[in-house]
């Protein structure tokens, strides 16, 4: 067996189940585990990594998050785990029979479903816990009853910077205090997370049950909870800099009251009396406390953030769990098997062991490892070279900061000075070049210190190399507690938004910083620490792996040759996504093993002088560029009728007949309600719309999903029965004028539909609007006049805006692979590395032909006003971008190069009709509005060019000859 399967050999084992069908699952085909998971379960493994609905994102899990997220389902549904011994029968029955294995996998503490994932930093993870979330909830949903899945989650984090990750990814960023939905990771990303029929229910339960640790077990929530804290609330103690909890400090100097600072935590002291001894007050304290409303949920997900925190203490031979797994297993002990817990971290071991005999005990419950090598390998993160110039190879052994008698920190080392030198001559020089490529693009330097005292010094030495106040920003927990909360939000708003902004260049922190700072800019890392942990080392190096450079075919050539040359142990020739520790040599055993497996570099002094981008340049419009350009129409409202914005008086609305006090009489108090008419079936309180299931928890969330019922069909009965919701559908769409309705219907609620004023929130009063009578009178009332309301008035002329080609500035070519050219608004082309011989030939044939007055290649990724939708053969929506755009004195040509084998796929002839309706489109437009020239779509096979190009035909004629024609297009017949 390989080492890597004897170290995980749950993950081995539900690899070889789970990767044949892999295949299958992507290709549209049916693999056996789905249908050996739930048909919603089904849906959304379709949906995530099928390759139809992959091709139409722009993001998608990368091969690792999808392992991570069908090993885990593949473990709960399909092996049916209740155990982590129960799992390790079904997936490894024989890594049983190893030393301690049966006697760990049978502990009390591991008797419900567990998992772990151990994934790179860089890689991705809270995208699993998204998705895992998303899974958990939707089957819940859909099978109440079934014990497997939960709508209760907890997600605990390391530390504060990931707690408030955390917070941004699930509630969305803070904006004047208040957190904004919309910028949610699950939400900014709802095409990859949730199939669009899912996306009401899964968004109105996000909004109304995430809890912050502060809410735990106080806020009221609709069918479940999302509660996001960090383990020191599990642990009864708080995170960092527990100053922060309530005990006052008058200045900065002051010592901290230790007796106040205790009884800041404790509600009473403990004592030697039976009523305050401490396992009595702890009860005490927990009851009705956030631990007793974990305790006293049903069922509950815990999803533990970076969990090699959990790792178990180990004294005298005696193994120890910390307090705040200790509070886990209490929350899991009367639950069993409805009991789930979901564990994430790059580095999920414990450190055994000392000197020589210093080993890994990693976790034994990992069911998935993508590690550091397969994300380097597979490009998903930074490529790795420490710099080792010679100034640092000759360093004293003093890598830490200078200090006196008594062990305070005076001065920085004369090695550190050094060290943090070289990485600002890195950092200058990556400026200085990556700017030439992209000025939106900003690098930046992570010294990561040994201690909050060191950092300080740190500042200070940037100053002193003449940097601004505003080009380094310190973050470490001493500075957090020298400000305000009112102060420190601003720095941590500029800290993680570091990627967008050109200051700050040089982050100082300690390991405040070394989890959940998700940023992508940092390019160089200079480490002064003393701790030779490798979780720490880890950690450390992680902060800078995440990639800077996405989606840019030219610079993605470049990096896979930057990992091709470390791999074969040279040096890269360009620095897009290398990151570039400035190590200390007492540290360089932490980065032996990727040296050895060819995924880490190193540099030398030579490294400055090279040009980071390689043999990349940035090709900028040219003088006189104007006389080549081209403008792009983009049709915006076509010469049709349109429909007139409505106009609507709430207060003129008819009033309901029930009455407004005897309803909320009817209704009570309460978290939920559900009412069923037999006749008709029709079901109030959870009700179907649309094929999802509704359930409103809130005022807001009622009036976005009763918009949306009116907008999308209007007058529809709120009916269990699909096919009689169809047949309800009888009106109009008016999905375009829907804040117009929202505001309406708000006011129409509370000043008009009971002939007085009405508070929906006072006492949960919008609960009446749920009552199916009182719902089908407001969606009647509005589609009536609405549908009145709706008027067409003809448009004179269509409305269009015209986008100039030389809107795209700079475009990235590669000086070995390029034509010169005239006819352009840029003087050079690119050309693909590979296979570009009929694209150079084009631009050759185009650029001698007098009549050819201007052309361009189009650049896929910048010149998006070209980029076309089109139908796959397999009916799913895809992009795609033209090879050139040609212009003569009464044409304008898009033209496609395929290679000759390529011209019978029914996917290049779907692009063809659509490329074809684009332009007669543009043909329908009035002259002035399409440049005063006729435009044509022509595909040209590689054999068709040579042969026409050698017998002396002008580029232009056989751009006219090959133009594709509708079959009935008068006085025109095909040659081919």
């Amino acid at each position: 067996m390989a080492e890597k399967d004897q170290r995980f050999p749950l993950a081995a084992g539900i690899a070889h189940m789970v990767d044949p069908q892999v295949s299958d699952l992507v290709a549209g085909l049916e693999p056996e585990f789905l249908e050996q998971v739930t048909p919603v379960t089904a849906e959304l493994l379709r949906f995530w990594f099928q390759q139809d609905f992959c091709d139409v994102r722009d993001l998608n899990f990368h091969a690792g998050q999808r392992s991570a997220i069908l090993h885990v389902i593949y473990a709960h549904e399909v092996l049916g785990a209740r155990t982590l011994s129960d799992l390790y029968q079904a997936a490894a029955p024989e890594a049983m029979l190893d030393g301690g294995v049966l006697g760990e996998v049978t502990r009390e503490r591991n008797r419900h479903p567990k998992y772990a994932a151990k994934m790179a930093t860089g890689t991705g993870k809270t995208w699993v816990l998204n998705a895992l979330l998303t899974w958990q909830y939707l089957n819940k949903l859909a099978t109440p009853d079934d014990d497997r899945f939960t709508s209760n989650f907890l997600i605990v984090a390391p530390g504060l910077i990931v707690y408030d990750r955390l917070l941004d990814s699930f509630m969305g960023r803070e904006v004047d205090g208040e957190r904004d939905f919309a910028t949610s990771d699950i939400y900014q990303q709802r095409d990859l997370f949730v199939p669009d029929n899912h996306r009401t229910a899964v968004f109105g339960f996000l909004q109304s049950s995430v809890v912050t640790k502060g809410d735990i077990g106080r806020k009221v929530t609709g069918s479940g909870v999302v509660a996001i804290t960090n383990w020191h609330l599990l642990a009864g103690v708080e995170d960092e800099n527990f100053v922060d909890a309530g005990v006052a400090v008058e200045a900065p100097g002051k010592d901290v009251d230790a007796k106040a600072a205790v009884e800041s935590f404790f509600p009473l002291t403990p004592g030697i009396n039976s009523g305050n001894a401490l396992d009595v007050l702890d009860r005490r304290f927990a009851r009705g406390g956030p631990l007793q409303f974990l305790v006293d949920l049903p069922d509950l997900m815990v999803m533990n953030d970076e969990a090699h925190h959990i790792h178990e203490v180990r004294s005298a031979g005696e193994v120890t769990d910390v307090e705040w797994q200790k509070s886990l297993l209490e929350i899991a002990a009367p639950k069993g098997a409805r009991f789930i817990q979901m564990d994430f971290s790059a580095t999920p071991f414990n450190e055994v062991g000392t000197g020589k005999k210093k080993g890994r005990q990693y976790f034994p419950h990992i069911v998935v490892d993508f590690d550091l090598t397969s994300a380097m390998r597979a490009g998903l993160v930074k490529a790795l070279a420490l710099d080792k110039r010679k100034e640092i190879a000759a360093l004293p052994l003093e890598f830490r900061a200078e200090r006196d008698d008594r062990g305070n920190v005076t001065a920085l080392s004369q090695g550190q000075r050094v060290m943090l030198q070289a990485g600002l001559a890195k950092l200058r020089i990556l400026e200085d070049q990556f700017a030439k490529t992209d000025p939106e693009k900003h690098p930046k330097l992570l010294v990561i210190c040994e201690d909050t005292n060191v950092t300080p010094l740190v500042e200070e030495f940037f100053h002193e190399t003449g940097m601004g106040a505003d080009e380094v920003l310190r973050v470490d927990s001493g500075r957090k507690a020298e400000l305000s909360q009112k102060d420190w939000e601003p720095i941590r708003e500029r800290l993680f938004d570091v990627d967008r902004h050109e200051t700050p260049r040089v982050i100082v922190s300690v390991l405040m910083l070394r989890e959940g700072f998700d940023v992508s800019n940092i390019c160089v890392v200079v480490p002064l620490r003393s701790s030779q942990s490798s979780i720490l080392l880890e950690q450390t190096v992680g902060r800078g792996l995440r990639l800077m450079w996405r989606g840019d075919e030219t610079i993605d050539e470049l990096k896979h040759e930057t990992r091709q040359r470390i791999a074969n142990g040279q040096e890269p020739n360009n620095y897009f996504d290398v990151l570039f520790v400035v190590e200390h040599p007492a540290f360089e055993e932490f980065y032996k093993d990727l040296i050895d497996e060819g995924l880490a570099g190193s540099v030398g002094d030579e490294a400055d002088k090279k040009n980071p981008r390689g043999d990349l340049e940035s090709v900028d419009l040219k003088s006189g560029y104007q006389l080549f350009d081209f403008e792009i129409p983009v049709i915006l409202r076509e010469a049709n009728d349109e429909l007139k914005a409505p106009s609507l008086d709430p207060m003129s609305l008819p009033t309901s007949k029930y009455p407004m006090d005897f309803l909320i009489r009817q209704i009570g108090k309460g978290d939920q309600f559900a009412s069923h008419d037999q006749q008709e079936g029709t079901q109030y309180g959870d009700y179907r719309v649309e094929g999802g299931i509704l359930t409103a928890t809130g005022y807001n969330d009622y009036l976005s999903r009763m918009t949306n019922r009116i907008t999308h069909a209007l007058g529809a009965n709120i009916t269990k029965s699909a096919a009689k919701y169809k047949a309800a559908s009888q009106f109009p769409i008016l999905q375009a004028h829907q804040p117009l309705v929202v505001g309406w219907l708000d006011t129409y609620i509370r000043h008009r539909l009971f002939g007085k004023n009405f508070d929906p929130h006072q006492d949960e009063n919008w609960r009446v609007l749920m009552v199916d009578d009182v719902a089908q009178h407001i969606a009647g009332v509005f589609a009536t006049k609405l549908t009145e309301l709706q008027q067409s008035v003809s448009a004179a002329e269509a409305e269009v805006r015209h986008l100039l080609l030389s809107e795209v500035h700079t475009i990235p070519v590669r000086s070995t692979s390029c034509v010169e050219v005239n006819k352009c608004i840029y003087p050079k082309l690119p050309i693909p590395t590979n296979k570009g011989g009929l694209e150079r030939r084009f631009i050759l044939w185009a650029e001698k032909d007098s009549k050819v007055e201007a052309f361009c290649k189009i650049h896929e990724h910048r010149h998006q006003v070209m980029r076309r939708p089109y139908l796959k053969a397999d009916g799913m929506p895809a992009q795609y971008s033209p090879d050139f755009i040609v212009r003569t004195d009464d044409s304008i040509f898009v033209v496609e190069t395929k290679a000759q084998s390529a011209l019978s796929d029914e996917n290049v002839r779907r692009k063809e009709r659509a490329a074809l309706a684009w332009v007669e489109q543009i043909n329908r437009l009035q002259p002035h509005l399409r440049m005063d020239v006729s435009w044509s779509y022509v595909l040209l096979g590689e054999e068709f060019v040579k042969n026409w190009e050698s017998k002396g035909m002008r580029a232009s004629e056989a751009l006219e000859m090959a133009r594709l024609r509708r079959p009935d297009e008068s006085g025109q017949t095909m040659m081919f």
